[in-house]
């Protein structure tokens, strides 16, 4: 059995996420280095406050990460990590790449510098059953429009303009495929955020990486990269994310079984999309983790004290 760790993005927030973990001494060691005030809007709301970006960022990245340090003091761990989008940065942290001080300091700082980069009349739109060689197509001579995710062969989210998203829904709508416009403050993984780029990049700089102790999946590229962290970070805000890609990549590499850390279940059923032949489990507790894994599980698994729990997938959108 050969493991990799899926880190949740945007969008999987809910208020109450984590918290029937937050009795674990490993739990606390990582949420204790969210604000307090962070840590009531994650385990009480109300959701506005936790969905603002702001906030949503640093909250999913704390729960995630706790999450994951449980698993691992309970003998689950991974050889493979990787996150959509803000995902990418628990899985770094998750590899001892950065401090969880730090990665949490530092999505912060993201969050701020993407609520203030994209402008008005922007945003994001998903499409459904359309492989991506037909949408690069249709787009290709529309101004201010482009991939902003290959989730999977049946999902990709386009970014750009408002009016070039509506021309961009009408021709693939004359083709017989569907689209939903996503409820998002602008175009995120776009050119537009190339200035922005660069004040991350300035703020990267600052933070001290050390070298993964887990092979990272980087978004930007789809597979492992020997660049520098700062680099694919820096890019990632401003260009297509590959998860359809780096998963096929990790399942190439003898991955088979994928655990999705975090809140929702979004990662989870985009995997089935790109192979129904895997594992794939969401966890939130440890004992259906047990129960999912069985005698597999029982052999590295000490049973004690959490809950765990393992969701069938439904697939949902994230960006």
């Amino acid at each position: 059995m050969k493991i990799a760790f899926l880190f949740a993005g945007q969008g999987a927030q809910y208020v109450g996420m984590g918290q029937e973990l937050s009795d674990s001494s490993v739990f606390k060691e990582v949420f204790e280095y969210l604000p307090s005030n962070l840590q009531k809007i994650c385990f009480e709301g109300p959701a506005e406050d936790l969905n603002n970006t702001l906030n949503a960022q640093p909250c999913i990245v704390a729960v995630s990460l706790g999450i994951a340090k449980v698993l691992k003091s309970k003998g689950v761990d991974c050889e493979y990590a990787a996150g959509l989008s803000l995902g990418e940065y628990t899985a770094l942290a998750y590899s001892e790449a950065i401090s969880v001080k730090d990665v949490l300091e530092l999505v912060k700082k993201r969050s701020e510098i993407m609520s203030n980069a994209v402008p008005e009349n922007t945003g994001m739109a998903a499409i459904f059953n359309c492989e991506a060689k037909i949408i690069e197509n249709v787009i290709k001579d529309i101004e201010n429009l482009e991939i902003a995710n290959y989730n999977s062969p049946k999902q990709i989210v386009i970014t750009g303009s408002m009016n070039s998203i509506d021309e961009a829904i009408l021709r693939l709508k004359d083709l017989g495929y569907k689209s939903k416009k996503l409820n998002v403050s602008g175009a995120f993984h776009s050119s537009y955020l190339k200035n922005a780029s660069e004040e991350l990049f300035s703020v990267l700089k600052e933070v001290e990486f050390k070298e993964p102790n887990k092979k990272i999946v980087f978004n930007t590229v789809g597979k492992t990269s020997d660049e520098d962290i700062k680099i694919l970070l820096k890019n990632q805000i401003k260009s297509s994310v590959k998860f359809m890609q780096s998963v096929e990549f990790m399942i190439e590499n003898g991955v088979d079984t994928f655990i999705e850390i975090g809140p929702g279940k979004v990662l989870s059923g985009l995997v089935k999309q790109i192979n129904p032949e895997v594992n794939i489990y969401q966890v939130e507790s440890l004992e259906s983790l047990i129960s999912a894994f069985g005698e597999v599980m029982e052999s590295i698994v000490t049973l004690s004290v959490m809950s765990v729990s393992v969701s069938s997938a439904n697939v949902g959108i994230t960006y």
